[in-house]
């Protein structure tokens, strides 16, 4: 029976991409010249580090383009507070990998309250969509794009 996986996931290396694109960026910029400015990443999270709380926003502004530019979609960052730390200020991005339960239980609400002639279940981090057409599950994927679920979807491991 044809299937697919929705799932929320980063690329890991592409991220990694994105990090040390900004940091080339910010390392040429003007405003930044002779101030210690950078990011560090950490498995799924990004620190950025500066000397005032106005660059850090300008420091966010530039790795959501260098990340936009690599393909990520920017909905995965979950941002954490400013932090101020003698003459630095920083602050953790983490980017978030693999869907919420609470999240799985609206994208399972949702296809079944569109009546699609599919089934729908949730496995651990994300949502395993299985019917008897394939026309079917591509509905359901074009539907699936169409909702505003706060996270950005893939679908995977498409099997006929």
């Amino acid at each position: 029976m044809p299937s697919f996986d929705a799932v929320s996931e980063v690329d890991l290396h592409e991220a990694s991409n994105a990090v040390d694109q900004a940091n080339r960026v910010i390392t040429n910029r003007f405003d930044f010249k002779g101030v210690d400015a950078r990011y560090e990443r950490e498995d799924r999270s990004v620190h950025m580090i500066a000397e005032a709380e106005f660059q850090i926003q300008q420091m966010l502004d530039i790795l959501q383009n260098a990340l936009h530019k690599c393909g990520i979609d920017i909905n995965c960052i979950d941002a954490g507070d400013i932090v101020q730390t003698g003459k630095q200020c920083k602050q953790t991005l983490v980017l978030r990998h693999g869907i919420d339960t609470e999240t799985c239980k609206k994208i399972v609400k949702l296809i079944k309250a569109e009546k699609f002639k599919v089934q729908a279940q949730i496995q651990s981090e994300q949502v395993r969509v299985t019917g008897k057409k394939r026309d079917d599950l591509q509905a359901v994927m074009a539907f699936l794009k169409q909702q505003d679920v706060n996270i950005p979807l893939q679908f995977g491991n498409f099997r006929d």
